[in-house]
């Protein structure tokens, strides 16, 4: 790891948000290709999904989402569900940030592909009733659009239309399928 890197990841730690801020998009420019240093900050980055600070969550989910492709060792098969937990974080923002970057992973290999996708169609399910349930159930729609658009595998869109058809709300259910331009007949 180069010494500009090092110190961008020192950087996501900062007390300064600024600094973090900077050290965030630094980050996550570089991680969009593979890197060879992903373990060296792994464990890391899996502790601070439970950070006290939800910065510290958030930046967290956001790099190791990032890393997935790097994933040479399938770390991401056991260590998905820590991510998923963070989409039910306390502080709603940090659960978006989750979510809406949790397609990355999926695009990372089929196997991951298949875990994410199944873990994103449990969320959907279990997060009706919850107090941002319909914004939730939108971004999930919306990772899998990503996500479909990504690796290009129809069984994805599929998914994701079974999911918008049980919404109940008409008015979420035509929002969650303009993601994907399809007009859904009333039920």
């Amino acid at each position: 790891m180069d010494k500009n890197t090092r110190i961008n990841l020192d950087n996501l730690h900062s007390e300064d948000g600024d600094t973090r801020f900077k050290a965030m998009n630094a980050i996550l420019k570089l991680t969009e290709e593979r890197v060879d240093w992903a373990y060296e900050v792994w464990d890391d980055l899996l502790e601070h999904l439970r950070h006290a600070n939800n910065h510290q969550r958030a930046i967290a989910t956001q790099v190791l989402c990032n890393l997935a492709k790097s994933d040479t060792e399938n770390r991401m098969t056991k260590d998905f569900a820590a991510l998923l937990a963070v989409t039910k974080d306390e502080r709603f923002v940090t659960a978006r940030h989750c979510l809406q970057s949790l397609w990355k992973v999926g695009a990372a290999g089929k196997k991951m592909q298949k875990i994410v996708v199944d873990g994103l169609a449990v969320r959907f399910k279990e997060c009706a009733a919850e107090k941002n349930g319909t914004l939730i159930r939108y971004d999930i729609i919306q990772g899998l659009k990503r996500l479909h658009d990504a690796v290009k595998d129809e069984s994805i869109k599929e998914k994701a239309m079974q999911l918008i058809e049980t919404e109940r709300d008409e008015k979420y259910r035509k929002k969650d399928a303009s993601v994907w331009r399809v007009k859904r007949s009333a039920s």
